[in-house]
């Protein structure tokens, strides 16, 4: 809070989510999205969407035993919903065993917006028929 009584959202620029013109952070989501029973962690990234600009996009590791269906994604996405904005809710959630980390055990955001970034161009490339084929 600075002398006038305002206060100033900091953090990383790189955390930072811009969506539909809204700033959401994507620590925020993170907290919510391992509030739900189903999720023992989590990371969110802004995933570049050809149709929106960016999408917000967790990452999750799943607790033992539940399954990694469209309905456990839909059971998260009402959850945040239900505690956040519904701009700032996963439009996609991607289910995986691990998240990356670094030496020190923080989790390399870099790694997991470059996976989306190449499964976007990968799909564009798809999507234009390209022949890849060599």
């Amino acid at each position: 809070m600075d002398a006038d009584g305002y206060f100033t959202f900091q953090s990383r620029t790189d955390n930072l989510i811009v969506a539909s013109g809204y700033n959401i952070a994507a620590t925020e989501v993170e907290e919510v999205v391992v509030t739900h029973p189903d999720v023992l962690e989590c990371a969110v990234i802004g995933r570049p969407d050809p149709e929106k600009g960016t999408i917000v996009n967790a990452f999750v590791v799943l607790r033992d035993g539940v399954d990694p269906g469209p309905e456990t994604a839909d059971a998260i996405r009402a959850h945040v919903r239900s505690r956040l904005a519904i701009y700032k809710c996963p439009r996609r959630i991607d289910v995986v065993t691990a998240l990356p980390r670094n030496p020190s055990g923080k989790v390399q955001h870099f790694v997991l917006r470059e996976r989306a970034a190449t499964e976007v161009a990968a799909a564009e490339v798809e999507a234009a028929g390209v022949d890849t084929s060599v």
